[in-house]
């Protein structure tokens, strides 16, 4: 599929590995999720606009290249997707923050939305959805209906981990956003959980496991 792309570079994996051991601390597994973020980020925004603009250093005028106008919105799926908006700001602080809040009922495995806030002109800016789990995908594809919903048009995910059920399920559907992982791992078990994964990222976030 031409719209996933999964990252190989070997420090998005060295930091990847530790961020899966049982024994990362809350502490380390925040700083871990921050630094993969900005990684993937740099990465991911490979396709920003450039325009040619004067400016004056201590030597001379010149003609350089910024970011042609390109507004950019930020859009964790709580809880968990807290955890990477730090790593994206760092690099673009610019960036507007929204917020979609997601749980997943315990019996049915579907996602259940409690809450949605985004930026009021959310249809002019470049979205970038993060959350570090993709497993059945539900939270994802709700999360992207409701962005267009209010009019998002140029849509990317980010996630650290992902199934294959996941990947799937997104692309097929909404067939026109981009999708960034880091790893794609075996599957799920049967409570929906990614294997080999790394447990439940909101609760080794924000260490309430």
């Amino acid at each position: 599929m031409s719209n996933i792309k999964i990252f190989d570079h070997p420090l998005i994996q060295h930091k990847t590995t530790i961020l899966r051991q049982k024994s990362t601390t809350n502490k380390e597994f925040r700083e871990l999720v921050e630094e993969i973020t900005m990684l993937m980020c740099y990465e991911s925004l490979r396709d920003l606009p450039l325009e040619d603009v004067e400016i004056e250093t201590p030597i001379k005028k010149t003609t350089q290249k910024m970011i042609k106008g390109k507004k950019l919105a930020v859009v964790p799926i709580l809880r968990a997707g807290l955890g990477m908006v730090n790593g994206l700001l760092r690099l673009v602080p610019s960036a507007k923050v929204g917020h979609i809040g997601m749980y997943r009922d315990e019996e049915t495995m579907q996602p259940q939305e409690y809450y949605c806030k985004l930026p009021a002109d959310i249809d002019k800016r470049l979205i970038v959805v993060v959350d570090p789990m993709l497993a059945t995908g539900g939270s994802a594809i709700d999360a992207v209906g409701q962005i267009k919903s209010y009019g998002g048009k140029h849509i990317k995910f980010l996630c650290l981990i992902a199934a294959p059920e996941g990947i799937k399920a997104l692309s097929e559907a909404h067939p026109d956003i981009e999708i960034y992982c880091a790893n794609v791992d075996e599957g799920l078990n049967d409570k929906c959980y990614i294997v080999p994964g790394l447990g439940d990222a909101g609760d080794r976030i924000f260490g309430t496991k």
